[in-house]
């Protein structure tokens, strides 16, 4: 029996009890790492713990709003103290937020994209950040953006600003830190089969299906199986990169 690629680390995973975070939460368990779960549903989490622990993983869980300064530092620092060090995090936890035009979005609405796709990623990213300089050994940071960073769709400015601001912030801080050993990536998922995507049924969604490349809506496993990987020594050459894994969907143009 092969050991995990990631045996012996730690990994933390926001917005984990649901969609990609769940299934990143799971992927990661099963290459050996032992993960801090982190969203606003405690039950969702402890769900995704149980399951992990049923299979001889280990796991834990804290309830956190990323939008909350306070409680993302007390999440990474509950982290270092739970598992003894922080060597991976996927930053996955986001909203679609109002998906309307620019006229009749309200500066809250703007805002609450902002707070939760922007600033709590780099919130995020500033203290696991500090807990890897701190102990030296080096890390690896992956974010979730969007297809949305790179095209456009009527009623996502907020959306796709928070997106695409968060592509543009990893470049600057993979500049700041690789000297440290710690790289930092975004994935860029297209339309993913998760609740946040599906409260208008699958059928709604088919459309996106069919425009892909691959003739299919993407499946959490899509993306959380990349996320880890960017977290392996196989990319250990890769930072400051935003990697679209949408199916082929954008390289047919956006409609």
């Amino acid at each position: 029996m092969r050991l995990g690629r990631l045996q012996g680390k730690v990994a933390l995973i926001t917005g984990a009890g649901t969609g990609i975070g769940r299934a990143a939460a799971l992927a990661f368990a099963r290459e050996g790492a032992a993960v801090m779960l982190a969203g606003r549903r405690e039950a969702e989490l402890q769900a995704v713990v149980d399951a992990i622990v049923a299979n001889n993983g280990h796991a834990a869980a804290i309830p956190t709003d990323v939008s909350d300064a306070d409680a993302v530092e007390a999440l990474v620092r509950g982290t270092v103290e739970r598992f003894g060090r922080l060597d991976a995090a996927f930053n996955n936890a986001g909203v679609t937020g109002a998906m309307k035009p620019i006229t009749e979005l309200t500066v809250d609405d703007f805002d609450q994209t902002i707070a939760i796709n922007l600033r709590g990623v780099w919130l995020l990213v500033k203290h696991e950040v500090e807990a890897m300089r701190t102990q030296g050994s080096g890390g690896a940071i992956v974010n979730t953006s969007s297809f949305l960073a790179r095209g456009a769709s009527v009623g996502t400015s907020a959306y796709s600003a928070s997106k695409g601001a968060l592509d543009a912030m990893i470049r600057a801080v993979a500049l700041e830190v690789g000297g440290d050993g710690i790289r930092i990536n975004n994935v860029n998922p297209g339309v993913i089969k998760t609740p946040m995507s599906m409260g208008g049924g699958e059928e709604a969604l088919a459309p996106f299906g069919a425009h892909a490349a691959l003739k299919r809506l993407g499946e959490p496993d899509d993306v959380g199986d990349v996320a880890v990987w960017l977290c392996t020594d196989e990319a250990r050459f890769i930072t400051g990169q935003s990697l679209l894994v949408d199916g082929g969907f954008t390289i047919g143009g956006m409609r």
